[in-house]
């Protein structure tokens, strides 16, 4: 995906925020924002100035009618992680975000594909990647990303990975965007080569690593317990030998020419 061209007004809402209604979502959108939305705010809560939001209206043009539009997913460097209602250019010392994610369905491909990629590049927005969940309404592939250089922005280079999965490096997250063979959607750290995880999903991944610790212990414990018993019987067959050896020497008896 091109987008170049001079640069002119691009044509979004001009309704109060209050009249915004917001476009019904489908449970692979809803899920696939939230998992986004959630294992980036985990992957960059150590870092002060990192904003991630989702879902969320960008005010970018104070002058005149206002304008904004509202991503699916993005992330500004420099910016404070304090929750807002609305994201504000001209209040946030211009700072426009670095990376934007869309979730694509087939209500919002077309507009994902040719409105919104003019908007992001007159913003500056370094990187725009669009995710079709459904691997259905965004071709040739269901996960793609723009890269903006000289002012226009150039496709980003798609790998296949062994197993299948394309991955999509960003430069500005320093992580790769992951699409596996069933359409499923994950972020990934090249450097740790470990797939991020939403807070449900960290929860549940801690819970699981909690159960096989407890499963260990309780095999451990288990096995200690069958070789303790082990011993003692080996113990107790020995004595029961040796008494047994002393009763027939009390008799006269050799018991080790019987």
């Amino acid at each position: 995906m091109n987008i170049s061209g001079d640069r002119k007004l691009i044509k979004t809402l001009d309704s109060p925020l209050e009249d915004f209604e917001p476009m019904p979502e489908g449970d692979k959108q809803r899920r696939n924002l939230s998992y986004a939305t959630e294992a980036l705010k985990l992957w960059f809560e150590q870092l002060p100035d990192v904003y991630v939001s989702g879902n969320l209206f960008i005010r970018y043009e104070e002058d005149g009618v206002e304008k904004r539009i509202a991503p699916d997913i993005f992330v500004v460097f420099g910016a404070s992680k304090e929750d807002r209602v609305s994201y504000t250019v001209w209040e946030e010392d211009g700072k426009v975000p670095d990376f934007v994610l869309e979730i694509t369905s087939k209500g919002t491909v077309t507009k994902d594909r040719t409105e919104n990629p003019l908007i992001y590049r007159d913003l500056g927005v370094k990187e725009y990647f669009q995710y079709d969940p459904s691997g259905i309404s965004l071709k040739p592939d269901s996960l793609q990303g723009v890269r903006l250089g000289n002012g226009k922005y150039v496709p980003i280079a798609v790998s296949t990975l062994a197993d299948g999965t394309l991955s999509l490096h960003s430069q500005t997250l320093g992580l790769d965007l992951h699409l596996f063979v069933d359409k499923t959607f994950r972020f990934y750290d090249p450097i740790s080569k470990q797939i991020l995880r939403s807070h449900a999903e960290a929860e549940h991944a801690r819970y699981q690593a909690e159960l096989e610790r407890s499963y260990e212990q309780q095999a451990r414990r288990e096995a200690e317990a069958i070789a303790t018993q082990a011993t003692l019987a080996q113990q107790q067959a020995e004595l029961k030998a040796q008494r047994l050896a002393e009763m027939l020497r009390s008799l006269g008896l050799n018991p080790d020419e019987m």
